[in-house]
């Protein structure tokens, strides 16, 4: 059974006549009354009351009515809200962003790439770094935001995924601060909040505490590798974590926050498919290319 036999049914049902609902289908009388007949095979009766003048529907013709007429519309309304999806991601520029760089970098910058390109339609996956990596190279994100250190090298082919510097971040150790003092010192009686130890944050975390001599003693492990949920325990005062300048500047600024030092600088990186050259996608990325690196005041 072919679309177009359902297709002729319906237009049967409607002129009640062979000859016009050929000319309306552009076929001859004799294939459109073939097809009719390969219809009414395939389901086993007969559909059409041929001896009368116009043309009727049997029984069995006016139950299947309904049924084609609904298979169509759902047939139609698939395709268009499917058309209509494909239309709207050849639009939406996409990005894969970890945490902190979704919230506290990334509002920010798209504003400055506005104001070159005009008003854009975007989504934005937050995930941790592995997650995102994935979404870049199985061409889910037209674009990946992330951090990147020497120590913690992101093992994508470079070809394949070029990358620019959008800015510079450091990662230091933060305590609570009370009458403009830290709560904690960085030794060994201290409470170290942190990530899980497959994360970014976390290898970095640990790779800044190595080179700074620190030695802490581990009391909360956020797996999920969220520096949001670790500085509001570090807010709450349970402790000191290393988090990202960018999400903590406020924090500091009102001495909430207060700055161990044990810092390790690291860079903010875009990367994009080499594979994904739609005409948005390459506007943005040449817009991101003529901005200024990001500052943190």
């Amino acid at each position: 059974m072919d679309l177009k036999h359902l297709e002729d049914f319906v237009s049967l049902c409607d002129t009640r006549s062979f000859s016009r609902s050929a000319i309306a289908r552009n076929v001859t009388q004799s294939a459109f009354s073939r097809r009719i007949q390969a219809l009414e095979l395939w389901l086993g009766t007969s559909l059409i009351d041929r001896s009368t003048f116009p043309t009727s529907l049997t029984h069995e013709g006016r139950l299947f009515r309904e049924t084609a007429e609904e298979v169509l519309n759902m047939l139609q309304d698939a395709r268009a809200d499917m058309q209509a999806r494909r239309q709207l991601s050849r639009r939406t520029i996409s990005f894969a962003a970890l945490h902190t760089l979704a919230l506290s970098v990334f509002p920010e910058w798209l504003k400055d790439i506005e104001r070159s390109l005009g008003p854009l339609k975007t989504d934005v996956l937050a995930d941790n770094s592995h997650n995102c990596i994935e979404s870049l190279v199985e061409g889910k994100s037209d674009f990946l935001l992330t951090f990147h250190h020497d120590a913690v090298p992101l093992s994508i082919d470079p070809e394949r995924f070029p990358f620019i510097v959008l800015g510079e971040d450091r990662l230091l150790a933060a305590s609570r601060c009370e009458d403009g003092k830290p709560l904690f010192a960085l030794d060994g009686e201290t409470s170290l909040l942190a990530y899980g130890p497959n994360s970014f944050l976390g290898r970095l975390s640990a790779y800044a505490a190595r080179v700074s001599n620190v030695q802490l003693t581990t009391s909360h492990v956020n797996d999920n590798a969220v520096a949001e949920i670790l500085k509001a325990m570090v807010l709450a005062g349970h402790g000191v974590a290393w988090l990202p300048e960018s999400l903590i500047r406020r924090d500091l600024a009102s001495g909430h926050l207060c700055d161990l030092g044990a810092d390790v600088r690291m860079q903010i990186r875009m990367y994009r498919s080499a594979d994904r050259t739609r005409q948005s996608v390459n506007q943005v990325w040449e817009a991101a290319n003529t901005l200024p690196a990001m500052r943190l005041s």
